[in-house]
């Protein structure tokens, strides 16, 4: 594999990462699990916008591996949408006091 397609999934792999902790689904490097879904949908935006632009420059395998991060990450948004406030609050508390 190219240095430049080492250093793309290594960038979507970043962006990954970094939206599921805004997604709560992961604890940051602090050790803490916070939802921030404003921050977790412009890195959507961004991923799709590296879909957009890089199509066609890519291979198949990181065009894949964009396209199933994008959708798992947009599954798990509308999935963090749809949740009340109050019920995030005590899923953050139980797992804090884990």
């Amino acid at each position: 594999m190219e240095k430049n397609d080492q250093l793309l999934m290594q960038l979507i792999y970043m962006f990954h990462t970094s939206a599921m902790q805004g997604l709560g689904k992961i604890a940051d490097p602090n050790g803490q699990v916070i939802r921030n879904l404003e921050y977790v949908s412009q890195t959507i935006d961004l991923m799709n916008m590296l879909k957009v632009k890089t199509k066609g420059n890519t291979t198949d395998e990181i065009d894949e591996l964009l396209e199933e991060m994008l959708s798992e990450l947009g599954l798990n948004y509308a999935d963090e949408k749809a949740k009340p406030e109050n019920k995030v609050e005590k899923e953050t508390k139980e797992s804090d006091d884990k």
